[in-house]
C-alpha cells in the first residue's frame, strides 16, 4: 500500500546534491544517550539536514491476532503530538517546510526527517514529540483507519497486491512474515488506541535504534539532537522473538479477469552475512537484476516477445532469505512464459555465468554505485541500510573492491547455491482459463 499522508515538504528536498562524486564521503560516529549511536556525514554545501532512522521490530512485532498495528501507527505519528492536535502539528511542519514521514517494514519501523538547518530546532522538537507523545485522537485515528480499509479493499482487485499477499501467506505460514502489513478488514477494525500505544512503548527504544544523519550539522549538535529526540525513550525494547524460517514452496493461481497474467516466482535465498552473498548479488544481476542486460530479459522479452519486462531480486529479511522475480504476459502465453523462466533458472544454476557476463556485470555495478549517493536523502538511506546490515562504517570504501574480487568460480558457486532449487514458488494472477495444469492452490480475488 502506498504510504498514507507522507509529507513531501519542499520539492527541493529531492534535489539535495551535497556530495560531489569526485569527493570522498567521510562517515563519522556520533554517540548520543546510552544505547544510541548515529553515523554522520557532515557537509555544509547546502544548509539542510536529512536524517533516517529505524527501530528494529517492524510489522513482525504486530500482535498475532491484529496485523496492521505498526502500519497504522506509522500513519498516525504526525497526526498530533504533545499539546498539538493534528491540524496544528501539520501546520507547524508546513510553515517551516519540514518533511517528516514514517513507515513500517517487515523487520523495522522507519522514520525520516528533512529540514532547513535554520529550522532544525523546530524540526527536532516536532520529531521528539511524535515519537515520545503521539496523541492518537479519535478523529485522525478513524480517518486513517478508513483510508487503510479502502486500501485493503482495493488490494483485493489489484494484481500485484493480490500476488504479494498470497505469496507471503503461502511462503511463510503461521509466521509474522505471512501476515499482511496493512492487516485485514477485521484486524484493522479491532485495533485500539491501547494497541497503538503498546506497540510504541515496546518497540521505540534506544537499544534497537539506528540513525543516519547527513548535512549541515556538527557532531556536537548532532549529539544534542540525539539526546533530545531519542534520549527519553526506554533503554531497552520489549520485542517478541521471531523464528527463522525458510520460504515454503507452492503454486498459486488467483482468478482475476485481467487482460494479462501477472507472474511472480522465487525460491530460497542466501543470508546477507554469508561469504557468498556478494557473489550471489552479482549473479542475480546477470540472471534478472540487470533488467535490459539480463539473461531473462533477453530470453523472455527480446527473443520471444512474451513480456515487456522481467526482473529478479534478492530478498534479505532478518529471519528469512529468498530470491524473487516477476513479469506479466498475455494470458494465453502464461504457461509458456513460466516454463521458459524455470528452464533458464535451471540452466543458470547448472552452468553459471560466462566470463564476459561476469565482467560486464561487475563493471556496471561498480560504475553505478556512486549514483546511490547523489543527494542527501539517498546518502542517509544508504548509510542506514549499511548500519542495519552490520556491514561496517568502512563499507562504502570497500564495497567496489569486494565486487571486483569476485572470480568466475565464486560466481558459479553462488549461482548453484542460489538457484539450484529452482522456482519453488510460482504465483499467477489472471483469467482462470490460463491456469497451469500444475496449479495446486486457487485463491479467490477477495483475500
Amino acid at each position: 500500500m502506498a504510504k498514507l499522508l507522507v509529507r513531501l515538504g519542499m520539492a527541493v528536498f529531492g534535489l539535495l546534491v551535497i556530495i560531489p562524486a569526485s569527493q570522498a564521503m567521510s562517515i563519522q560516529k556520533v554517540v548520543g544517550p546510552p544505547g544510541v549511536e548515529a553515523w554522520l556525514v557532515e557537509d555544509y554545501t547546502v544548509p539542510m539536514i536529512a536524517m533516517d532512522f529505524v527501530f528494529a521490530g517492524g510489522a513482525a512485532q504486530d500482535p498475532a491476532d491484529k496485523p496492521g498495528v505498526a502500519n497504522m501507527l506509522s500513519s498516525l505519528l504526525d497526526e498530533g503530538a504533545g499539546a498539538m492536535k493534528s491540524a496544528a502539528f501539520q501546520k507547524a511542519l508546513d510553515d517551516r517546510s519540514i518533511s517528516m514521514s514514517f513507515d513500517a517494514g517487515r523487520d523495522g519501523f522507519y522514520g525520516d526527517l528533512k529540514t532547513l538547518s535554520e529550522n532544525r530546532d523546530e524540526a527536532f522538537g516536532l520529531l521528539a514529540a511524535a515519537l515520545q507523545a503521539p496523541r492518537f485522537d479519535t478523529e485522525p485515528v478513524e480517518r486513517i483507519r478508513a483510508q487503510i480499509a479502502a486500501s485493503i479493499k482495493n488490494d483485493a482487485s489489484d494484481p500485484q497486491a493480490a500476488a504479494t499477499l498470497a505469496v507471503c501467506a503461502k511462503a511463510f505460514p503461521n509466521h509474522p512474515y505471512g501476515r499482511p502489513l496493512d492487516g485485514t478488514s477485521d484486524s484493522l477494525a479491532a485495533i485500539s488506541r491501547d494497541d497503538l500505544e503498546a506497540y510504541r512503548s515496546h518497540v521505540f527504544a534506544r537499544d534497537n535504534l539506528k540513525v543516519a544523519i547527513v548535512g549541515a550539522i556538527s557532531p556536537k549538535d548532532a549529539t544534542a539532537m540525539l539526546a533530545r529526540v531519542f534520549g527519553p525513550l526506554p533503554d531497552r525494547a520489549q520485542l517478541t522473538p521471531v523464528a527463522d524460517i525458510v520460504p515454503q514452496a507452492g503454486i498459486i493461481a488467483i482468478d482475476q479477469p485481467n487482460p494479462q497474467t501477472l507472474i511472480r516466482f522465487g525460491g530460497p535465498g542466501i543470508k546477507r552475512n554469508d561469504p557468498d552473498f556478494m557473489a550471489a548479488y552479482v549473479v542475480n544481476h546477470i540472471l534478472g537484476g540487470g533488467t535490459m542486460s539480463s539473461r531473462l530479459y533477453t530470453e523472455v522479452r527480446e527473443k520471444r516477445g512474451l513480456a515487456y519486462t522481467i526482473s529478479t531480486s534478492l530478498v534479505t529479511l532478518a529471519h528469512a532469505d529468498a530470491f524473487a522475480g516477476g513479469t506479466a504476459t498475455r494470458a494465453d502465453r502464461a504457461p509458456e512464459t513460466i516454463a521458459l523462466i524455470k528452464d533458464q533458472i535451471a540452466r543458470f544454476a547448472a552452468e553459471g555465468p560466462t566470463e564476459a557476463e561476469l565482467a560486464k556485470a561487475k563493471s556496471y555495478m561498480i560504475g553505478s554505485y556512486a549514483l546511490r549517493f547523489d543527494s542527501s536523502s539517498k546518502i542517509a538511506r544508504q548509510i542506514l541500510g549499511i548500519m542495519v546490515d552490520n556491514l561496517g562504517i568502512d563499507y562504502v570504501e570497500k564495497r567496489n573492491s569486494l565486487i571486483e574480487a569476485i572470480s568466475i568460480d565464486d560466481a558459479r558457486r553462488a549461482a548453484r547455491r542460489l538457484f539450484s532449487e529452482g522456482t519453488t514458488m510460482v504465483a499467477t494472477v489472471g483469467p482462470a482459463k490460463t491456469k497451469t495444469a500444475t496449479a495446486e492452490t486457487s485463491v479467490p480475488p477477495q483475500l
